[in-house]
């Protein structure tokens, strides 16, 4: 019988042995821990994992993520599986002084060229010497074969003069 995929989202206060927890009951079900992303961020333990679990046992797995003590586990059938990108795939970093709006107008200028997001992460952190806050973003982007990076990095470079932050786009190779 074919496996089934998985992505679960997972939160709960943060403490010692979540993920042991949650490794367990997949295990414990047959299931193959695949992917996962996983960060404390305020006091809170959140991650997103997949897993593959052989269909018969799906609904057993799903129940005991549901009945673990301290974690929310919300689990959703995969669609597609895992394939390699279609298209070019580009880096993106980001960091200029924290303020409210940014990673939504970066993702406006990404949206009107058609191009998505792969992955993101962000985090502030103190600037070295003035102890500013300062956003910090990478990404890993995907648009299509033909795409013109010139055009888009054109928008990101108004962009960052608008917004008075540091952005370079580079593409993977």
């Amino acid at each position: 019988m074919a496996d089934q995929h998985l992505i679960l989202t997972v939160i709960g206060d943060d403490k010692p042995g979540l993920v042991e927890e949650l490794a367990t009951a997949i295990s414990t079900h047959g299931g193959n821990w695949l992917e996962a992303s996983m960060a404390q961020l305020s006091g809170k333990f959140a991650g997103i994992v997949e897993v593959a679990v052989p269909a018969a046992r799906a609904a057993g797995l799903q129940a005991a993520l549901a009945g673990l003590a301290g974690l929310k586990v919300s689990a959703k059938v995969a669609t597609a599986q895992k394939s390699a990108p279609a298209g070019r795939q580009f880096t993106l970093n980001l960091v200029g002084h924290d303020r409210i709006g940014i990673v939504r107008e970066v993702a406006q200028v990404l949206a009107r060229h058609a191009v998505n997001v792969e992955d993101l992460q962000t985090r502030t952190a103190s600037a070295p010497m003035s102890a500013e806050i300062l956003f910090h973003c990478e990404a890993i982007l995907t648009a299509a074969p033909e795409f013109d990076a010139r055009v888009l990095k054109s928008a990101l470079e108004t962009l960052s003069d608008d917004l008075m932050v540091d952005i370079v786009l580079g593409e993977k190779l």
